[in-house]
């Protein structure tokens, strides 16, 4: 290769990877949460695509357990029956609250399953998209980007979901906001990016108690939880 090839050649890889970057910027735009208070509720705004944090239980109670979750992570799966048991016996005591971290270095398929899980949302069943999503985790994790759309698809019209809607909403860039903007959340703890991330009442819940979730146990943090509201 003699030099004006390899200028050539240097200056075209150079505009191809800012252009990558730049494509990027504009597919995830990261979001200003200065000012917003990441251990409470937050409720829908332009930053976020209007799409509040989704919740389960009691919205004024004084204990808010917080998952920052991966739809694709193996743990995040292995977790989420013991989430769903605990949300449905203190669904009357403490406010559940999900948020997006897709892990997409390692799981390609994360962001595209938070876009299904939020496009269904958008239709009135996020909790039934974010359930089923989770427990299929094996159907969709390999796939490739069609597939995995179409097999989304099917969920969304298995779920009673207007199709066309569904696949315009996963596409949209209301939801690429939102799930930028539960990443930029995320960054504000400061906390290490792994999944899931639990936070309890403002406090990354122990390494014991996390471990103790995923293995399948729910001993621990009823405890927890059962302190808090008894503080």
């Amino acid at each position: 290769m003699n030099k004006v090839t390899w200028i050539i050649f240097s200056a075209v890889i150079v505009l191809i990877l800012g252009g990558l970057v730049v494509y990027s910027r504009l597919s995830n735009p990261s979001a200003n949460v200065g000012s917003v208070d990441i251990n409470a509720v937050i409720a829908a705004d332009e930053q976020n695509g209007q799409i509040a944090d989704h919740t389960i239980g009691k919205t004024d109670s004084k204990v808010i357990l917080i998952e920052y979750g991966d739809f694709q992570c193996p743990s995040c799966g292995n977790v989420h029956p013991q989430i769903k048991e605990v949300t449905e016996e203190y669904k009357d005591k403490i406010l559940f609250i999900f948020r997006n971290l897709p892990l997409t270095s390692i799981h390609p398929n994360a962001r595209a399953a938070a876009g299904a899980v939020e496009a269904a949302g958008l239709q009135g069943k996020y909790w039934e998209m974010h359930d089923l999503v989770f427990e299929t985790q094996s159907e969709w994790s390999s796939l490739d980007s069609t597939k995995r759309t179409d097999v989304f698809a099917n969920y969304a019209e298995t779920l009673g979901l207007n199709k066309d809607q569904f696949l315009s909403d996963f596409n949209g860039e209301a939801v690429k906001k939102k799930i930028s903007f539960d990443e930029s959340v995320f960054k504000k703890t400061g906390y290490e990016k792994s999944t899931p991330t639990f936070v309890l009442n403002g406090a990354q819940l122990d390494q014991t108690t996390a471990s103790a979730l995923v293995q399948g146990s729910t001993t621990e943090l009823k405890a927890l939880l059962d302190k808090a509201l008894g503080q």
